[in-house]
């Protein structure tokens, strides 16, 4: 578990360096905050020094102390202190802003580059690990700015006060610097010692979020199956493993701290037995001696404080290489410039797939050549069986990932040309597993979006979910809980349908998304879909339009479903076996034959 200590000090630095230029005028201020305030602790020292000549020393001398030297003093000390406290100012407000904007800026990268990469590289990386890159990595990775300045200056209060110890007594001055050669071996070793297992608490924290995020996902499986104990378990054991890799950082921490302090203390003692053997023989006078001893222990800040800068480095480095490799993580989506084209007449959209080939694992595709046209204002099944590549067609034709080989095209224009979000204006997608939001009716229908509270109701009309709706207890602005669990499975997917509906798509893929409402309402549902106007989802709320209804692309399992279609489209192993009417091709196709009527012989003994 050990790393080279001098390694992570370079990557260190390097990682600084990125912030300093991001932020040079930040950083500008907050270091000259701190060379104010270094300045003015070293000027300390010689109001110090001269009152013990000046004025406590003739006051032993003569028994009575003149009030101009009294009050020069006190305004010395008093004039030093303000002074000293503008610098303290600065500095810390300068170091703190300048975290806080980096931080903001690496999380802004993060969620951008999130935003860009596609679904396959996110299928790749938990949802655990994506969520600590964007929080406790950034956090860790931009850390030691906060002492940064604070070393900075305190480096130049380092080397005035030891020009003020060589112009005070050069050999007691030499004893003194005698302490920086232990020093630095010792942060040497801290960092050999502490990095590694910095490392390694830094990597189980994205580890132990992985665990919490899997088991507030499940929480459902884990409690109907009665296995807290063993998450709970799971979880502990992830966690102690992180308490056990702090506990190591601490501990060593926690041994070469006392060293980093004591070392100058050491050194002011043997500055005193020498100077005061020194002072007997007359070769120096006892300002001096005062003023190298104070001296030492002023120097011994900045010795601790660049011993919490390197300290934070180990930590530092890991979350800036992990942040770093999602920000240079390849495979993101391409966009082009091109718009969808308005079509009068018709607010059904043209598909067309063709000759598209897919598969997550290039050597076992899940579509092969698959081609078909869809004319607007069509209603169109695809029917298969599982893993016949139903569900990675949809994910293709919105664009979450990129086709193979082949295209895409939606009234003639194929995806990858389109500008990012034009492909949003024109489709929609209701997926089989709904997802609410823990927000209201309308919040979760409208997502933000300017939309008629009568718009809203008329998609509700559409999607048989405005009956539910009214009755809740404040209609549109009932709050639906986490996930919508106030409601149930039919209620979250009709409401899920009429988010689509309100957006007025041109293209509408429903992945099986009415599977949990009764067979006469999801008649009802795709019979409204049929017959909808396009202007009944216009986000200005001006009413029913008088154009025909969208493209309709439904997965669909049962036959009820099925026989609305204009035309049915067989999917076996990633290609399309046979198309049709649902009636000619029970007639004529055994397999399909056999398909449709096992998913209805299933539903009937369900």
């Amino acid at each position: 578990m050990q790393a080279r200590g001098r390694g992570t000090t370079t990557a260190g630095f390097a990682v600084l360096w990125v912030a300093i230029k991001r932020e040079p005028w930040i950083f500008t201020l907050s270091t000259l905050g701190s060379v104010l305030f270094g300045a003015l602790t070293v000027a300390d020292a010689w109001v110090l020094g001269w009152s013990t000549d000046h004025v406590v020393l003739p006051a032993f001398r003569d028994g009575e102390i003149g009030a101009d030297m009294l009050w020069a003093v006190l305004g010395l000390f008093v004039g030093v202190a303000i002074l000293r406290a503008v610098g303290i100012v600065a500095r810390r407000l300068g170091a703190g802003v300048m975290q806080y904007r980096m931080q903001a800026h690496s999380r802004r990268a993060v969620t951008r580059q999130y935003l860009g990469l596609p679904m396959s590289w996110h299928q790749k990386h938990p949802t655990g690990e994506l969520l600590s890159n964007a929080n406790a990595d950034v956090e860790a990775a931009w850390g030691p700015i906060a002492p940064l300045p604070m070393a900075v200056g305190t480096l130049a209060m380092m080397v005035i006060a030891v020009v003020q110890m060589l112009l005070a007594d050069l050999v007691l001055a030499a004893v003194g610097l005698l302490v920086f050669p232990l020093v630095i071996v010792t942060n040497v070793i801290y960092q050999r010692l502490a990095s590694g297992w910095a490392t390694r608490a830094q990597q189980l924290r994205a580890e132990l979020s992985e665990i919490a995020h899997e088991s507030f996902d499940g929480a459902m499986v884990i409690k109907t199956l009665g296995r807290e104990p063993e998450e709970t378990a799971r979880f502990a054991a992830k966690a102690d493993e992180l308490r056990e890799a702090n506990i190591r950082v601490g501990r060593i921490r926690a041994a070469f701290d006392p060293a980093l302090a004591a070392l100058p203390n050491l050194a002011v003692l043997v500055v005193l037995v020498i100077g005061v053997q020194r002072v007997v023989s007359g070769a120096t006078d006892p300002g001096a001696v005062v003023t190298v001893a104070y001296l030492l222990t002023v120097v011994s800040f900045p010795i601790r404080s660049i011993g919490w800068l390197l300290g934070d480095f180990p930590r530092s480095v890991v979350g800036f290489r992990r942040v770093s490799a999602v920000l240079a993580a390849t495979g993101a989506m391409p966009y082009g410039d091109l718009r969808m084209p308005d079509a009068p007449g018709t607010p059904g959209a043209r598909l067309e797939v063709d000759g598209v080939d897919f598969g997550f694992d290039p050597a076992r595709p899940l579509l092969r050549d698959l081609s078909f046209t869809i004319e607007p204002g069509r209603t169109v099944a695809l029917v298969g069986a599982t893993a016949s590549g139903k569900s990675t067609l949809t994910t293709l034709l919105t664009r979450l990932v990129d086709v193979d080989d082949g295209a895409i095209r939606i009234d003639g224009i194929d995806l990858r040309d389109l500008r990012r979000g034009e492909l949003a204006g024109s489709l929609a997608v209701v997926p089989q597993t709904a997802f609410l939001f823990d927000d209201t009716v309308r919040g979760n229908i409208t997502l933000g979006a300017e939309v008629s509270d009568e718009a809203i109701w008329d998609a509700l009309r559409t999607a048989q979910a405005d009956g539910f709706v009214a009755a809740l207890p404040h209609g549109l602005d009932t709050r639906l809980g986490e996930r919508g669990t106030s409601l149930s499975g039919g209620q979250r997917q009709r409401l899920s349908l009429a988010r689509a509906l309100v957006r007025s798509p041109r293209l509408l893929l429903l992945d099986d998304a009415t599977s949990a409402v009764d067979p006469d309402v999801e008649a009802r549902i795709l019979a409204g879909l049929r017959d909808r106007p396009d202007g009944a989802g216009d986000r200005a709320g001006d009413g029913a339009g008088d154009r025909g209804g969208a493209t309709l692309l439904v997965v669909a399992y049962r036959k009820a479903t099925i026989g609305l279609a204009d035309e049915v489209l067989f999917l076996v192993d990633g290609a399309i076996a046979d198309r049709g009417p649902h009636a000619d091709l029970v007639a004529r196709n055994a397999d399909y034959a056999r398909l449709v009527n096992a998913y209805e012989t299933e539903e009937v003994t369900a």
